[in-house]
């Protein structure tokens, strides 16, 4: 072929990409300290945004001045309609911590392209990661069992718990089946305050038809700290069981989405021990997604009792841990079962190194076959911070959360709905749900502050609460302070609203 006549594309020079990209970290650099001051909220409209891009893309390559126009529509377009996640008065969802070591992590991972899938295909991505999962394991206090140089766990970087879920209930539905049990009675089992990941988990692998279809998902009932019953979870197996269905998988989470609820896995292990679904095959997943993070300190493991047996473990360092997203944390003690109920191998995936067997291949721990190089952005941040670095954001978080939780205490105006477990506090008005709600709206509307809220189920019904999660990396007691302050002065106008019937 003649090159004379074929069009370059026009890539960007090395000394381009280092002037544009100075100019990016720049950017990002000024956005960093400009956040704290911008309000968490944007005021954005549905198609605002939209409105304003080109239904086609451009036909010709951009002019010199285009990266000029790039940026000034970053600045112009993208900021203004961004939710500020990292402001210190960001209190919704959860947190979603972003950090200078992870970007440049990030960065770095971007630039050396890596794909991952195989020990072959990047051997550095995949030893550092073995090498930080083992690392990050002993940091947590995790049996022995689950580090990779053990006769048959270790653990990798999946891209979320969402992710991981999935992979741990088709791991327990193939382990259940390679020991007798009926694959296609396979039956899986969560509390109700589980994340609704377990259910997505369970439509993607064929558990259910529909999000309503229980006809071999059970959500067990929990008790009055919303935490997982064993006893249900009892009644449920022994029934399944006893009907010919073939229990695959226990998902245990501490730290539930809506109130961080943390459920008894020491009575879990318990009960599949007596049912004899443990030795049948059942997997024992643990979702500690949010307060995995608190592993870190040893004062908080006791949520983890009875741990030694669990089948797989899962935590989010993207949620509390100052690790940018995405980046899960997941451990096994059964790695055989795990990667036998993964593994596709095609002809164009041998190789030498896979066939010593001395080598993970992490394309066989999870659904995708391409990998990024995300463990490097967990190194930098180790590297940065210290264990105790990363122990001092934890405890500042919940001293805060008890700071705020006795000023709630304090103004008799207000209740905490549930019992605080680490960094997240529900709050309501005693006046009821409409004046809890009409507050939030106000508090969001006003800014800077940004709060979501959830359904509590409580003995007298179900309660609206203002959910409060402290834990941008940026948020100070001030901060804490000031958003009950602005909770405080807007509480009476909220009641009165609502004992009139106002509804927003």
């Amino acid at each position: 072929m003649d090159d004379s006549n074929v069009n370059e594309p026009g890539h960007m020079s090395p000394d381009e990409f280092r002037d544009e990209a100075r100019r990016a970290v720049d950017v990002v650099a000024d956005y960093m300290r400009r956040v704290q001051s911008l309000p968490a909220k944007p005021g954005t409209k549905p198609g605002e945004l939209r409105s304003q891009i080109p239904q086609l893309a451009a036909e010709t390559p951009g002019d010199s001045q285009e990266w000029d126009r790039i940026f000034g529509d970053i600045d112009s377009l993208v900021v203004p309609n961004m939710m500020h996640w990292q402001s210190p008065d960001f209190f919704g969802y959860f947190p979603c911590n972003s950090t200078g070591p992870a970007i440049i992590g990030e960065l770095l991972s971007a630039g050396f392209g890596q794909q991952g899938m195989l020990w072959q295909t990047s051997p550095a991505s995949n030893e550092l990661e073995r090498a930080l999962m083992d690392q990050m394991a002993r940091a947590l206090g995790l049996p022995d069992t689950f580090i990779s140089d053990s006769d048959n766990g270790g653990g990798c970087i999946q891209s979320t718990a969402s992710e991981a879920t999935l992979t741990a209930m088709v791991a327990g539905r193939r382990r259940i089946a390679d020991l007798g049990g009926d694959f296609h009675k396979a039956t899986v089992y969560a509390s109700t305050q589980t994340h609704s990941s377990f259910i997505k988990a369970a439509l993607i692998a064929g558990l259910a038809a529909t999000v309503e279809d229980t006809s071999r998902v059970r959500m067990i009932g929990t008790d009055c700290a919303l935490a997982m019953d064993p006893a249900k979870l009892e009644e449920a197996i022994r029934n399944d069981m006893a009907e010919g269905f073939a229990p695959a998988m226990v998902c245990v989470t501490l730290g539930t989405t809506g109130t961080t609820a943390i459920d008894p896995l020491a009575e879990v292990a318990r009960v599949l021990k007596e049912t004899g679904a443990a030795a049948a095959g059942c997997w024992l997943h643990v979702d500690a997604a949010h307060a995995g993070a608190m592993l870190v300190c040893p004062e908080h493991r006791a949520m983890m009792a009875g741990i030694e047996a669990a089948d797989s473990l899962c935590f989010n360092p993207h949620k509390w841990l100052l690790v940018n997203f995405d980046c899960d944390l997941f451990w096994t003690s059964d790695r055989r079962a795990l990667t036998t109920s993964m593994s596709v191998t095609p002809e164009y995936l041998r190789n030498s190194a896979t066939d010593t067997g001395e080598v993970f291949d992490y394309r066989d721990w999870g659904v995708p076959l391409g990998r990024k190089f995300r463990a490097l952005k967990l190194w930098l941040v180790l590297r940065h911070y210290g264990l105790e670095g990363l122990r001092a954001h934890v405890r500042q978080h919940i001293a805060y959360a008890v700071v705020f939780e006795e000023l709630v205490k304090a103004d008799d105006r207000f209740e905490v709905l549930t019992p605080r477990t680490m960094n997240l506090v529900c709050i309501a008005l005693k006046a009821g749900d409409d004046a809890t709600r009409l507050l939030m709206e106000s508090v969001n509307r006003q800014g800077p502050a940004f709060l979501t809220h959830t359904s509590v189920p409580l003995a007298g019904g179900d309660r609206y609460a203002i959910r409060v999660s402290i834990g941008a990396t940026t948020t100070k007691e001030s901060h804490v302070r000031s958003l009950f302050a602005a909770l405080a002065s807007n509480a009476d106008a909220a009641i009165d609203r609502a004992a009139t019937g106002e509804q927003g």
